[in-house]
This record gives structure tokens, sequence and C-alpha cells, in this order.
């Protein structure tokens, strides 16, 4: 009986210093694949980033040649450029090149605050501004030939998916039409079912007048996407870059539709009309009796700008929460996505909605 109890006895032990054995040689086989794979992971991290600092300094050197703008970390401050120089000693590269691309960068930034011209009626190309405040410049358009006078697409924004909506001013002066209604409203219904943020930016002289767009139903349609972003109840962040006259600038992503957070340039111009227009029907008769019309007009434009086609007069009411400098526009937007990340908004409860078809 004894000897049997010792005979299970060493059995048992026997049997669990080989489980430990196999445990062990499973460990140190994963230790040396993990070690591995550090390796690869830093060989192919060190190689992306010198791809993206070459990519970089073609892409700044793109931007000197044409004026446009560049993009790529935290909207003041080239953060990702930073954040690779800080680590370049890790990837074995010197710091000279990264540091005259963020100076480079930093100059694409501030390019920004000179991007609208100080004429009214002189156009800006918008892909310049959504090219500066996404991340790596890259923006995914949707149905880029179709309404060229709005422009919809998909980004990130310090790693987070978002939604763009932006006038083209250098398209029909980029005005609301039919088409531009149908096409942003769709697009605002799909990002607001799955949940992804949407960013505005502004630009919008009004909607586009004409008897074929009466007869075609543009009050109709401009409701679709008024509703569209009523309706939503994503985080919504808005930017007026110049131009946001009458209804046009209501539909836009306004706060009279629940936006969150709206910020202006200085440039901004929000207003139920523009000035020379308001100036023609309101001093219509003295502009006539007046010895140079041209100087009256001129007068009282600047008093009509001032009174009123300003973003502080808009702040004032609450329907502006800040007015910001361009070159910071990737930096706040970024930011109220951040304090927008745990939003929760819910609908009055019904069976469905009653969208102006």
């Amino acid at each position: 009986m004894t000897k049997l109890i010792l005979i299970l006895v060493g059995c048992a032990v026997l049997a669990l210093a080989i489980f430990f054995l196999v445990v062990l040689i499973k460990f140190r086989n994963k230790a040396v694949d993990y070690q591995e794979r550090i390796k690869k992971a830093k060989s192919r991290d060190r190689g992306e980033a010198k791809s993206y600092t070459k990519q970089m300094k073609n892409s700044v050197t793109v931007q000197k040649k044409t004026g446009a703008t560049g993009s790529g970390g935290m909207g003041n401050g080239g953060g990702f450029l930073y954040g690779i120089m800080a680590n370049a000693q890790m990837y074995g590269m010197g710091t000279s090149l990264v540091q005259d691309l963020c100076s480079s960068y930093e100059d694409a930034q501030y390019a920004l605050n000179e991007l609208i011209s100080d004429n009214p009626k002189k156009p800006f190309d918008m892909y310049q501004v959504i090219g500066s405040i996404v991340d790596d410049g890259k923006f995914l358009e949707i149905h880029k030939s179709w309404a060229q006078n709005i422009i919809i697409g998909f980004a990130h924004m310090n790693g987070r998916s978002v939604g763009i909506v932006a006038n083209q001013p250098k398209y029909l002066a980029g005005v609301l039409d039919i088409n531009a209604s149908r096409k942003a409203a769709r697009f605002v219904r799909f990002c607001d079912a799955f949940n992804i943020p949407l960013v505005t930016l502004v630009d919008v002289p009004g909607f586009l007048p004409g008897s074929q767009q009466e007869y075609g139903g543009i009050i109709l349609h401009g409701a679709k996407l008024l509703y569209a972003y009523g309706e939503a109840t994503v985080p919504k962040v808005t930017v007026v870059l110049r131009k946001a006259y009458g209804g046009a600038y209501c539909v836009m992503s306004s706060k009279h539709l629940r936006g969150d957070i709206n910020y202006a340039w200085p440039s901004a111009e929000i207003a139920v009309m523009g000035p020379s227009g308001a100036i023609g029907v309101l001093y219509s008769k003295e502009m006539k009796e007046a010895a140079d019309p041209a100087a009256f007009a001129a007068e009282k434009e600047k008093e009509y700008r001032d009174a009123f086609a300003n973003p502080y007069n808009a702040a004032k009411y609450g329907y502006i929460d800040d007015v910001i400098e361009p070159r910071n526009t990737r930096f706040r937007i970024i930011r109220a996505l951040q304090q927008l990340a745990t939003k929760k908004l819910t609908n009055p409860a019904k069976k469905h909605d009653n969208l102006p078809l």
C-alpha cells in the first residue's frame, strides 16, 4: 500500500514537472516572437516616418509654389511633425529636416489668415481650407461632379471620422440651389444615421434666384436640408468663413437648427442680405438724389457692414460662440469635437419623422 502511494505521488510530481516545462517552453517561444515583432515594428515605423517626412517636404514645397495651405498636426502648431521630431532619435533620423518642415507647416497655417480677400466678390477655393484642417490633407469627396457649389465628403480630424459639408465660392458663388440642397441633405442624414459628427464650413450668399428654381421647388428642397440639420443628433460644429446671408445662413447648421458649437472668422458677414443689396433697397431714393451716388453707396455700405454684417453682432446675441483666428480653425474644431464626444440628444418620441418630400 505504501509503495503504491509513493508511485502515485511520484507520477503526479513528474506530470507537474512536465507541465511546467511545457509552459516554460511556450513562454520562451512567445518572448522570442515578441522581440522579433518589436524589431519589425521599429523597422516599419522608421520607414513610415522617413516616408511621411519626405511626403511632407514635397507637400510644403508645392504649397510654397502654389500658395496653397497644407495640413498635418494640431491646428496652431503642427503637432504631428513636432511628435516626429521628438521621436527622431528613436527613428534614427536627424531633427534639422523636421524642424524645417515644422516651420514651413506653421507658415502654411498662417496663410489661412490671408486667404479671404478684402474684395467680397473675389472667390477663394474651399478645398484649400478643407486641406488645411483635416488629417494629412486627405479628404474623401462624394458626388464631386454633381452640384459643385457644395462640397461633401469624409475625413479624419485628430484620428476621428467626420463628415464635412462646405459651400464652394468658386462655383456659382457657393449659392444653394435645388441640387445642392438635396445633395447636402442626403449626406447630413447619412452621417446622422451612422453617428458621424458633422463639420460645416459656410460661405453662402443665399438661395439661387430664378423662375427655373422657383418652378422646380427650391423652397421644398431647401427645406430638406433645413430638416436634415435640425433633426440630426450627432455633434455639429460650424465655421462661418465669410458670407452667411438670410435663409441660407439658417439652413447651414446655424444655432437656430440646434448647432452645437458655431465659430466665425473675423471676415464673416452674418446678416439678412449683403451690404450692396441692402443699400440698394434701403437708400435707392437717396442714391438717385446724391451728388456722388458711388461715394454715398460706399459710405452706407460701410455703415451697414459695421452695424450688421459682421460676426460680433451675431456673437452678441449668442448665434456665434467665438470669433476665431483662421489659422486656429483646425485646433478649435478638434477641441469642439472632443467636448461633444459624449453628447447625448434624443428627438421627441414618434413613429417616424415627416420629412418634406
